[in-house]
């Protein structure tokens, strides 16, 4: 990389005197599926395809998304939810109506909805979580659809699906009630207020319908919304009896991008602080909540959208089709499933979203769910070419898919003694960052860890004695994702150009691990004890 230097600095991790803060959710390890742009059609749902099944499933991504590791889908929105009749993706398809999706500003033609989505959730092995219409719907569309999903046969929703060749119950388990309900740009957004009377109705019937459903309340679109923080507090003390979850997105770049900006990269890789920041202050206003109602169960954290997302693209877009629809009345038809953020991600990138999934699991504790924001085409580790094109891996695959794989057990949070970065947001900030999880059963551990210093190399010595029983370790695979020029990308013309490779790792003595980090690279050790 052009502006590293020769410096190298040592960092030490270790776990001595470390307990486990909590067990490794598997929920962590979810994805997200929103009918924007080509996710479903072109990406999941593709029925011209060669690899496409009966279905019309696309096989490849199939496989692709099996190997990443997705355990649970979040579906099928997203700003998309808020003006969405979930009806209309039921039934034969060439009986479903086509209609204008004012999220996207698309064509919706339904052939994917929630029937065809358990099929693929079956396939695929995911849980669904499913959201629900409060933009331009609420109560009554809520409590229909539950029944819809998961009724037993025997009443006219329930034996609707059935109808529909669903015969058992979905049983989905988690919902989430709206999207970004404190968003603008959101269709039907509301004030803090006004969303927690909402929420409060709406999940108080919902479990009158059905105890043991799992309630996700909409939280703060982003740590930097003009009401964060007050928005949880408002709504987490109001409907605090029949929620379970609360959510929280947030979505990183580098502003420096479009001129390879150091200062900006430098930023961009310690994007996992305000992840930080954002868990931590929505936990404390969990925390508040629950003695406000005197409480007994903490509100848990769903962070069901997080990624890199290099938004300015899309914001173009919209700020030319809003200046050009603001004059006078147009007719056009609006596109089907056009190409948008299909963002191609660099080293750094990947590098970013190692540092954001070692961060969700150093807050475990409180985030027992996520979904990485997309899944396939729309800012998506999957990338499914149309045509009959191939299906291949993002960069930012690799670290996801090894975390999904191998995290296992309990997770330790290290003590880190590192040299630091400065950053234009952050202040410094230590350029090492790691986790480590450990599976007392099988006697199997993992080890993440990232160098988010764009200008030096650090060698790193990582100390296991804290784990429980653990003697000595066994290094079994060790690799590193890291270039020397940090925006290499992979490419539908080549798309191994970044693949993860082996890192050298030597033992220092029982429970000791020594390597070397390059700068801006993220780097896996699996271990046996």
């Amino acid at each position: 990389m052009g502006n590293e230097t020769n410096t190298r600095n040592a960092a030490t991790v270790s776990l001595a005197g470390t307990k486990p803060i909590a067990d490794v959710p598997r929920r962590l390890f979810g994805s997200f599926v929103e009918h924007l742009g080509r996710c479903v059609y072109g990406g999941i749902y593709e029925p011209d395809h060669p690899t496409a099944d009966e279905n019309g499933f696309r096989q490849d991504v199939l496989d692709l998304v099996k190997e990443l590791g997705v355990t649970c889908v979040r579906y099928p929105g997203g700003n998309f939810v808020s003006n969405y009749n979930w009806e209309d993706g039921t039934g034969p398809r060439d009986q479903r109506p086509v209609r204008r999706d004012l999220a996207w500003h698309c064509t919706e033609t339904n052939q994917m909805g929630i029937d065809d989505f358990y099929r693929w959730s079956q396939k695929s092995g995911t849980e669904i979580m499913l959201a629900v219409n409060m933009g331009t719907r609420g109560l009554k569309s809520a409590l229909e659809e539950l029944e819809y999903v998961n009724g037993t046969a025997g009443t006219e929703l329930a034996d609707r699906r059935v109808k529909n060749g669903i015969e058992e119950p979905m049983d989905v388990k988690m919902w989430c009630i709206g999207n970004e309900m404190d968003g603008p740009w959101q269709v039907g957004h509301m004030s803090p207020d006004e969303y927690a009377a909402a929420v409060d109705r709406v999940a108080h019937a919902m479990k009158l319908a059905e105890s043991g459903l799992e309630l996700v309340a909409c939280g703060s679109s982003n740590a930097h919304m003009p009401t964060f923080g007050e928005w949880e507090r408002k709504v987490l003390t109001k409907a605090y009896r029949n929620l379970d979850f609360v959510s929280a997105h947030a979505y990183y770049m580098d502003r420096g991008h479009r001129t390879h900006d150091a200062v900006e990269l430098q930023d961009f890789l310690a994007s996992a602080e305000d992840m930080t920041y954002f868990i931590n202050t929505v936990a404390k206003q969990a925390d508040a909540a629950k003695a406000a109602n005197n409480g007994d169960k903490d509100i848990a954290l769903s962070f069901d959208e997080w990624g890199v997302w290099y938004s300015d693209a899309w914001n173009e877009q919209e700020d030319a089709w809003q200046k050009e629809s603001a004059n006078g009345l147009h007719h056009g038809t609006w596109p089907v499933a056009p190409h948008l953020l299909e963002d191609i991600y660099t080293v750094a990138d990947a590098v970013v979203e190692g540092s954001l999934m070692i961060t969700l699991l150093k807050h475990c504790d409180r985030v027992r769910s996520a979904s990485r924001a997309q899944l396939v085409n729309v800012i998506a580790p999957i990338m499914a070419e149309p045509n009959g094109g191939p299906a291949w891996k993002q960069t930012i695959f690799y670290p996801f898919a090894e975390a999904a794989a191998y995290a296992r057990g309990d997770v330790y949070v290290p003590a880190i003694d590192s040299p630091t970065v400065a950053t234009k947001s952050y202040g410094d900030v230590a350029a090492i960052d790691a986790v480590v999880t450990w599976d007392a059963e099988a006697r199997r551990g993992l080890l993440l860890a990232v160098n988010r210093d764009l200008g030096a190399a650090h060698d790193v010595t990582v100390s296991l004695d804290g784990l429980a029983g653990a003697g000595d370790v066994t290094v079994t695979r060790a690799q590193i994702l890291h270039d020397d020029n940090p925006y290499m990308q992979n490419t539908a013309e080549d798309p191994t150009a970044v693949t993860p490779g082996e890192l050298p790792v030597s033992t220092v003595d029982a429970g000791t691990l020594s390597f070397a980090l390059p700068a801006v690279s993220w780097a896996a050790v699996e271990f046996t004890a």
